[in-house]
Order: structure tokens, then C-alpha cells, then sequence
């Protein structure tokens, strides 16, 4: 397990629990609240599941579902920045830190596909 990348994920998933208290109490403001600490925090969760994966096969599998909610989760802070529900500078790091994420779980995926031939 790749501690760096443990820690960024939780702290990733801290700051996306800080960024939902910041969202209006309205149906717009629930709905990607919901959302958001759903895909938000299950990057961290399912990247320790990878990592314990049992199998090549299983770890592949795995890290493509960390890729898939990181990737989820920048799609709901986007939408946050193109509605104008918070601020661009409060989310835009976030949103950074989500896409770089993202791209480290994309090539850790293909690593294990091009280790697995």
C-alpha cells in the first residue's frame, strides 16, 4: 500500500466533507452534497480495498472502481463551479487534487494491465 496515496485519499475525503457543510440547504445544495460525500469518500475507502486485493485480477478491478468515484467526484465539483453554488476558489484546489488523483489511479490501473500480460 502506497502510504503517500493513503493519506492523500483521506485528506481528499476531508476536504470533500468540508466542501459539503459549505453548500446551500436547497434541493440543488442536498442533491450534490449527496452525491459528492458518496463518491468523495468511497476513493479512499476503495483504495485500501485495492490494495488488499487478493489477485492482480482483483486489484485491477478494484483500482478502476477508485478511478471511477475520483473521477465522479471532479464531475460533481465541476458543477459546483459552473452553477456558481460556492465560490471557484474554494473548490478549484479540491478539484485539482481530485484530477491528479484520478490520473494516478488511471496509470496505476494500466501499470497492473500491462504487468498482468
Amino acid at each position: 500500500m502506497n502510504k503517500d496515496l493513503k493519506e492523500r485519499s483521506k485528506k481528499f475525503a476531508l476536504e470533500i466533507l468540508k466542501i459539503s457543510d459549505l453548500l446551500p440547504e436547497n434541493k440543488k445544495g442536498r442533491t450534490i452534497s449527496n452525491q459528492i460525500i458518496r463518491s468523495g469518500t468511497s476513493v479512499g475507502a476503495n483504495y485500501r480495498a485495492a490494495c488488499r486485493a487478493r489477485s492482480q485480477a482483483d486489484f485491477i478491478s478494484k483500482i478502476g472502481i477508485v478511478e471511477e468515484e475520483c473521477d465522479e467526484t471532479c464531475y460533481w465539483l465541476e458543477l459546483m463551479i459552473e452553477s456558481d453554488i460556492l465560490e471557484k476558489s474554494i473548490v478549484e484546489p479540491v478539484l485539482k487534487e481530485g484530477n491528479e488523483l484520478t490520473a494516478i489511479f488511471t496509470a496505476s490501473g494500466r501499470t497492473a494491465k500491462m504487468n498482468k500480460k
